[in-house]
């Protein structure tokens, strides 16, 4: 047959238009095409390339060889060469189809009930390739060199044997989709060239089966002793031990000073023995019901596997720091929490640019990954410059099951892992039977993250061998599985059968080395029934110094600066560098801003939070603030970064007060709270002395995040021993915008309120809010700030503060008493009230000239401040009528929180009235009406009946 109708029968329809158009991109770019193809281009004749050229309907030239240059490539020696282009574009497509593909027919089940259908893609047939054509010798120049001995000549048939054995073995490799060339060439060559089968070393296999056997000895262990305890054992899946251990182990030599792991429960309690070496016999006693924390530390505490613990380890004459994050039993709410911790840790380290310092390792189950949404918020990410962290390895420990769900009700989809293609992190599936083939792909995973600092994907294919915990019986739902895992070999047996029978090991020491690690699990089980822990690790390291809080009411610290260090903050906020082209609006706001300052009259919130952070930045602490659109401010109202009208060039003011100064980060960042807040939690875990802050774009949004708040901010100390300083800034208040843009929910706060977990505040004037940003960090121990932030006040001419209330030794007024000179004595009626509403009362009151009510404000409302609510009270002794208002509904806000609190301080204050009326909206489904008039005539009718008008 003639070159021209072989190519034509080897490359029809689609095939020749699809090798046609890269054949023209190739001509004019050799690069832009994947090498195999290059190479394969480079050494067509003229006859072939006209074919091409043809069918692709381009108008440029054939090209000569790249190689060559003006001479023509050689025809291949001992072929046609028609016949010979024709045969090594086809095997050029395959090739392709087995690193596209591969991976659909790779033997990855240990259990072996999936059988993979074939693939039409890895089929010679589909390339023209018939049963007589296999033995056919097809020239392939330097593609597949490694997999050949360097040969350029192969058969079809050894080709097919050679990319099976890669691609369709125990291994499954997913990465051409990554787009970087670089990226899918090191992949590309690395799985093609490392021959890890054969490099694997005697004391290296004896170190796998030694991990195996802790991990599968402790599981075994517990399982005979503690007979009906839950423990979400790793059994089916131990060989995610020995990963853990080598990717660690490879990040380590190359340079990275501290591991941080997210987990959820399955596989908790192994990994903390066995990889961050909490002490098997502290393990052991917590079984028995004994608290992880010493005696005199208080806390409602967790179950054992929810908890964290962290160790330094030296691997190489490398020191590393190895943790992992407590988490609750919400799967993946860790995830982000863990890369904000890496993130900390890599800014107080300095590496702010390659961020390969320090390291997350993510561990999912497979229906979790695929099934929780913040799985792809934390990817999504993961290579935005606010939230990099150089990368996270994600370990799926694949246990085939969710609970009870099979996979094909778990995800849809191939794979529970195909969400990580959304950011193109190639990703590894790797049958969890074979030990070699998993530490392999966990340390090539390693090598990935170091080089190109991005994540990336190991789906270790393995099973669990008994229910969801282990009172469950898998059986109800799954039959065929567990009938095939009750007569599967365990992973430490067969890796232990393999290493006898190619003579590496004994039986006996294989038996000798699991009774020696026996033996030492009964030492420390006997052990722990006096063992006693002395010692929490809450406050060591950069948490030195903090202290656990006294209970009962403290004094505020004092907050406030010098008039000189204020003025010094306002001039730096109000300066843009010459030749900045600034908005003309934003021109008009600095310019007030340096009237305000100037005068001393006038600082409104923007200006009150700039002066807290300026103040911060001066005393040594770095400000990380975050959230959607946060730079400018949700309501136009903050412009920490300005930008260059011309150029677009931002500018961050605070960062010019003073050489030497820290710094300010302002991130905004992409839609999410559940994501982005668990990041900013993460953040405050490493050092307590940043402040970090995250807006809502409006308060109900963080409803998004509960998890979060529920689990981590509001019972992560009491629960872990872990404080966070963070603070969180929810824009809230009445001004008939609907039901989302109205209520930040504070009510749900309250509600996790206790144990003076938490700051609650609505506050009213810029003073008081710098003076509780300050506090954050004049502490000495950190809690988290929920502030319902204003919205309309962030402009209202009356919420406005003086300079002299952030001189000297103010500080954070927790109540804020009348300050209008109105007649104590006469007074016959008190309003205590929170936030905007206040502004509402004042101006109603002095229109009405009711100076005989006094208006009150609660600024913070946990840790109720009892005592000071009290001490103003007391100046009303003849008031009859003591009434709380909130723009809220009755249902909502602070009303079923502060009732009872407010009786106390009127029984502290002297005061017989007893229980303050209520005044606010009616009880409703909803926070807020959508209805502009609706909305005016409540607000106006709540305000009349608070100050008795009504």
């Amino acid at each position: 047959m003639a070159g021209t109708d072989l190519l034509t029968a080897a490359l029809s329809g689609s095939n020749i238009a699809y090798v046609a158009d890269l054949y023209a991109r190739w001509a004019k770019d050799p690069k832009s095409v994947d090498p195999s193809f290059a190479s394969l281009f480079g050494s067509l004749d003229d006859e072939a390339a006209s074919i091409l050229q043809d069918a692709s309907g381009a108008s440029w030239a054939p090209r000569r060889s790249i190689i060559t240059g003006d001479e023509p490539a050689p025809a291949v020696a001992g072929k046609g060469s028609g016949l010979a282009a024709s045969d090594s574009l086809a095997v050029a497509q395959l090739i392709r189809g087995f690193r596209e593909f591969g991976h659909l027919e790779a033997k990855t089940d240990p259990l072996g009930l999936k059988v993979p259908k074939p693939a039409p893609e890895l089929d010679p047939a589909t390339y023209g390739f018939g049963a007589g054509d296999l033995d056919r010798p097809v020239y392939i120049g330097k593609v597949l060199s490694p997999l050949l001995s360097g040969r350029d000549t192969a058969t079809v048939k050894e080709i097919v044997a050679a990319l099976r054995g890669i691609y369709c073995g125990v291994i499954g490799a997913e990465y051409i989709y990554v787009r970087s060339e670089e990226q899918r060439e090191w992949f590309r060559s690395r799985i093609e060239g490392d021959n890890w089968q054969q490099s694997v070393t005697i004391e290296e296999q004896k170190s796998i089966l030694k991990n195996l056997t802790e991990a599968e000895g402790f599981e075994t262990f517990c399982q005979k002793r503690y007979v009906g305890a839950k423990r979400f054992g790793l059994e089916g899946g131990e060989v995610s031990i020995p990963a853990l251990h080598a990717v660690i182990d490879q990040v380590a030599q190359q340079g990275v000073k501290s591991v941080a792991i997210g987990m959820a429960h399955r596989g908790r309690l192994n990994t903390l023995v066995n990889v961050v070496r909490k002490p098997y016999v502290a393990m052991f006693s917590e079984f028995a019901g004994v608290s992880f924390k010493p005696d005199n530390v208080a806390g409602s505490g967790d179950v054992k596997y929810h908890l964290g613990s962290s160790t330094d380890v030296e691997i190489g004459g490398h020191p590393v720091h190895i943790s992992l994050q407590p988490n609750p039993s919400h799967l993946e709410a860790v995830d982000p929490v863990i890369c904000g911790k890496v993130r900390a840790a890599q800014d107080d380290d300095g590496d702010t640019e390659t961020r390969l310092s320090h390291m997350a390792i993510q561990i999912h189950g497979d229906a979790a990954f695929a099934g929780q949404g913040v799985v792809y918020e934390t990817l999504s990410m993961s290579q935005l410059t606010g939230y990099r962290t150089g990368g996270s390895i994600h370990i799926i420990v694949n246990n085939q099951i969710g609970f009870t769900t099979n996979p094909v009700d778990g995800h849809s989809g191939i794979y529970g892992s195909d969400m990580a293609k959304a950011i193109e992190a190639p990703v590894l599936h790797v049958n969890g039977d074979d030990a070699e083939a998993v530490v392999y792909v966990s340390r090539l995973a390693a090598d990935y993250r170091q080089k190109f600092a991005s994540d990336v994907v190991l789906d270790i294919v393995c099973y669990r061998r008994y229910g969801h915990n282990e009172l469950d019986e898998p059986v109800f739902t799954q039959p065929v599985m567990y009938k095939a895992i009750a007569g599967h070999m365990t992973p430490h047996a067969v890796y232990a059968d393999r290493l006898v029978k190619a003579g590496v090991l004994s039986e006996d020491s294989v038996k000798s080395q699991w009774d020696a690690f026996e033996a030492k699990l009964d030492e420390d089980f006997k052990a722990a029934q006096s063992y006693k822990v002395n010692k929490a690790d809450w406050l060591e390291g950069a948490w030195s110094g903090m202290e656990a809080p006294k209970s009962g009411d403290q004094p505020q610290p004092k907050t406030g600066i010098s008039a000189d260090v204020l003025k010094k903050i306002g001039a730096a906020i109000t300066t843009v560098p010459e030749g900045f082209d600034l908005n003309a609006k934003i021109v008009r706001q600095l310019k007030a801003k340096t009237k305000a300052i100037e005068t001393g009259e006038g600082i409104d919130w923007a200006t009150g939070e700039a002066l807290g952070f300026g103040s911060l930045l001066l005393e040594k602490h770095r400000i990380r603030f975050s959230g959607e659109d946060v730079e400018r401010g949700t309501f136009s109202q903050r412009h920490a970064v300005v930008f260059d009208q011309t150029r677009q060039v931002p500018y961050t003011l605070l960062n010019h007060i003073e050489p030497g100064q820290t710094k300010a980060e302002f991130w905004n960042s992409h839609l999410s709270e559940f994501g982005v807040l668990g990041f900013e939690y993460g953040y405050t875990m490493h050092n307590p002395n940043t402040l970090v802050v995250w807006e809502a774009q409006f308060g109900d949004f963080a409803n998004g995040a509960q998890v979060i708040i529920d689990q981590f901010v509001a019972s992560g100390e009491t629960k872990w021993l872990r404080m966070s300083g963070l603070v969180m800034l929810l824009p809230h208040g009445y001004e008939g915008q609907g039901p989302e843009h109205s209520s930040a929910r504070l009510e749900r706060y309250l509600q996790l309120c206790a144990e003076d977990n938490m700051f609650v505040c609505n506050i009213t004037t810029p003073a008081n809010y710098f003076h509780a940003l300050r506090r954050q960090l004049k502490l000495s121990y950190r809690k988290p700030l929920i502030l319902m932030e204003p919205k309309s006040l962030l402009r209202h001419k009356l919420a406005v503060s003086p300079l002299a209330d952030f001189e000297g030794n103010t500080a954070f007024r927790p109540v804020i008493g009348e300050i209008e000179p109105i007649d104590a004595g006469k007074v016959d009626r008190v309003v205590i009230c929170s936030g905007k509403v206040y502004y509402d009362l004042l101006q109603e009151r002095r229109e009405q000239k009711r100076d005989t009510t006094a208006i009150i404000r609660l600024e913070q409302f946990y840790p109720f401040p009892e005592a000071e609510l009290a001490a103003e009270l007391k100046k009303y002794p003849a008031a009859k009528d003591i009434v709380w208002c909130q723009e809220e509904t009755r249902n909502g806000g602070g009303w079923h929180f502060v009732d009872r609190l407010i009786e106390g301080s009127l029984e502290k204050a002297g005061h017989k009235v007893g229980r303050p009326a209520y005044v606010g909206r009616a009880t409703a489904a909803s926070p807020a009406t959508g209805l502009a008039k609706t909305h005016a005539a409540e607000q106006a009718a709540l305000v009349k009946e608070a100050l008795g008008l009504s």
